[in-house]
């Protein structure tokens, strides 16, 4: 029975896979940071034949041409996919032996074109678990919008006979192993579970349980929001075929050169904790808190291939920040600041209040009250405070002056969001609140809503 050891990258909501039978061992859809992909392998003595992509990602950049050059292995990549690399170009039905176990690829097309996946089968032929990828999703598939919006309804359509075809041709028992839908947003509705077999999909996955083709579609397309604006780049870096990384540490700078880079319009991002960015910080950064959603929110907010300088607590939060984002192709780190803000000037520092809902509804009478929205589109239509003003907070930047003269309450569903608008908000100069409470709370206080 092969073995297959999951490895978890929570911050974009991936996954990616190591499966062997004890020698032998093929890697599905590893990020770029491959250091851990090698860690694994080594700990359990394999060697690795084979690294499969069951797609030219979207919302990472893949370690995958990397990895199968350090280890020796043999790149496999959907035949369709145009790259600019040497690569085994698989299509429907072949087959790779890696030790004792079979993969075979499964063209299911529909979150991209080209779209494979893989069913792996024990040494004696019996098929034991799938790589859906972007195909089936626990509960749900991958989106159908990233490739174009011209073709989204042609690849629904895809997605959907896609995974109905893998549970026609694979047996109830056989697992599931995605790669998007951990709170990815490669996923086009939301997913459910942590496993999942053949059978359970059977019974609960969108594609399965919607029987008309049409009703699929239109739900699947009302479901689709909006995504990260740093995945326009991703494809075509995966085309070209991304070596490893670097991930040492930024260059240090002092604290004048911080102060030149932020006089002269750089982005400079604050890692710490976002109250702790409120309560004292350098002004002109943005806070973009060092979590599981940092690198997807930091590609989402700051412009594509503009200097970044990183402020960290420590040389490790700095190296981690550096690691996330070299998976979504942030290479080119300007330097980075950790000797503390106590060794700046304090004419250069800045703070604002936090609060909560319920401190906004204290202050909703007064007359400089600005509410600003900065959640997705999707978010704001289910339901939004009176007289909020709704900007996304990967807009901000550019429309900032849209926002009312007043004391600006920013707010997001948690506060996460809310500190990049806010700390956006101020870097332009204005009088900002960062709310940082539950957007729940809003419904529990009684703060009027609309659409009510």
């Amino acid at each position: 029975m092969p073995e297959i050891v999951t490895i978890e990258t929570p911050g974009l909501g991936d996954r990616s896979y190591v499966v062997h039978d004890g020698r032998s061992a093929a890697v599905i859809d590893p990020h770029r940071d491959i250091d851990r992909v090698l860690d694994v392998v080594a700990s359990r003595q394999l060697m690795v034949t084979h690294v499969l992509e069951t797609h030219l990602h979207n919302d990472y950049v893949t370690g995958g041409l990397a990895l199968a050059r350090r280890c020796g292995a043999e790149y496999v990549v959907p035949g369709g996919d145009q790259v600019s690399f040497d690569r085994i170009a698989v299509v429907d039905g072949d087959r790779i032996r890696a030790g004792l176990l079979e993969l075979t690829a499964l063209h299911t097309p529909g979150h991209t074109p080209h779209h494979m996946s893989y069913a792996v089968s024990d040494e004696l032929g019996r098929p034991q678990a799938v790589f859906t990828g972007g195909s089936m999703l626990y509960g749900a598939v991958g989106r159908t919008d990233l490739i174009s919006r011209d073709r989204t309804d042609e690849l629904s359509r895809a997605q959907y006979r896609s995974v109905r075809r893998l549970v026609a041709e694979l047996p109830d028992h056989v697992s599931v192993h995605p790669t998007h839908g951990f709170g990815s947003f490669c996923s086009a509705t939301q997913t459910s579970g942590e496993e999942s077999t053949i059978g359970q999909e059977r019974a609960q996955n969108l594609a399965l349980v919607t029987e008309d083709e049409d009703r699929f579609v239109d739900e699947l397309m009302s479901g689709l929001t909006a995504y990260p604006s740093y995945y326009v780049h991703m494809g075509a870096r995966n085309a070209a075929g991304p070596g490893e990384p670097d991930m040492s540490l930024p260059e240090l700078v002092d604290p004048q050169v911080l102060r030149d880079r932020i006089s002269g319009g750089e982005w400079v991002v604050d890692l710490r904790q976002r109250r702790a960015f409120a309560q004292r910080h350098l002004s002109g950064t943005v806070s973009i808190e060092l979590g599981d959603p940092f690198a997807t929110y930091l590609g989402w907010t700051v412009p594509w291939s503009v200097p970044l300088t990183l402020i960290g607590d420590s040389t490790d939060q700095v190296l981690e920040a550096r690691r996330q984002l070299v998976r979504i192709g942030v290479d080119a780190l300007a330097g980075a600041y950790t000797a503390g803000l106590h060794t700046l000037p304090d004419g250069h520092l800045s703070d604002y209040p936090v609060a909560s809902f319920e401190d906004l509804g204290g202050s909703l009478g007064d007359d400089d009250v600005v509410i600003l929205d900065v959640r997705r589109a999707d978010e704001w239509a289910e339901g939004h405070l009176v007289g909020a003003v709704h900007i996304p907070f990967w807009e901000l930047a550019a429309r900032v002056e849209e926002v009312p003269e007043g004391r600006v309450w920013v707010h997001c569903a948690t506060g996460f969001r809310a500190a990049i608008g806010a700390s956006i908000a101020e870097r332009a100069g204005r009088r900002v609140v960062h709310i940082d409470d539950d957007w729940q709370r809003v419904g529990q206080l009684g703060l009027p809503v609309e659409p009510a």
